[in-house]
């Protein structure tokens, strides 16, 4: 009687389910082998090659006085938009698949009545990079989006401010592959600002030199 009774308990018996129907499975089952992420190729460029000859061509003592690529900010400015509200969405959207990120909208801080312009009223966007997502772009820019240019001879010298930091003005987003020709409707340009940790442009020009920058001769 026990082991009939016993076999009909295991008959009976049904598996648990989770939330979406399927039986339960051990800890190990359960949990999916997650893949390590690919660090950054520019990162990976940075401390292998560039940081070695940032050290023999300025004679640097310790390796954390080697300059370094700080943030990356990209800032597009909306004129059109006091017209129309519309192209602060569709220029919001643009950046955040050219960067990976998503831009914060920026406002005017006074009334101007001769532009039709109030405190408050959104007359741009930027986005600010760093870390991983930072050397992302920055590969794509030099890689893929800097080639599209049309007739290009290299990025300008003389965009340097005196504290080591580099400007880059892109006159349309539709170098960058990430932008559909077909949905875009009308050519933006915008502020591409390189903030390193260089003293000077002369370490800050080499840096950039190391890391990829086509600059003119």
């Amino acid at each position: 009687m026990a082991d009939k009774a016993e076999r009909k308990a295991k008959a009976t018996a049904r598996p648990e389910k989770g939330e979406k129907g399927e039986a339960k499975k051990g800890p190990a089952a359960a949990a999916a082998p997650v893949a390590p992420r690919v660090p950054a190729r520019l990162r990976e460029r940075y401390r292998r090659e560039v940081i070695p000859a940032l050290i023999r061509q300025f004679n640097y003592r310790n390796p954390m006085q080697v300059p370094k690529v700080v943030k990356v900010v990209l800032n597009m400015g909306l004129g059109e938009a006091v017209g129309n509200a519309k192209v602060v969405e569709t220029a919001v959207a643009e950046m955040a698949s050219i960067a990976g990120q998503k831009p914060v909208v920026t406002r005017a801080k006074k009334s101007e009545a001769g532009f039709k312009l109030r405190a408050g009223m959104p007359i741009g966007c930027k986005v600010t990079l760093r870390g991983e997502s930072m050397y992302e772009f920055l590969d794509r820019l030099l890689s893929v989006a800097l080639p599209r240019i049309r007739d290009f001879r290299g990025v300008p010298t003389r965009s340097f401010d005196g504290r080591g930091n580099y400007a880059l003005g892109i006159r349309e987003q539709l170098i960058f592959p990430e932008i559909r020709y077909d949905k875009v409707e009308m050519t933006r340009g915008m502020d591409i600002c390189v903030e390193t940790s260089a003293n000077s442009d002369e370490e800050a020009l080499a840096l950039l030199q190391h890391l990829g920058f086509p600059f003119r001769k």
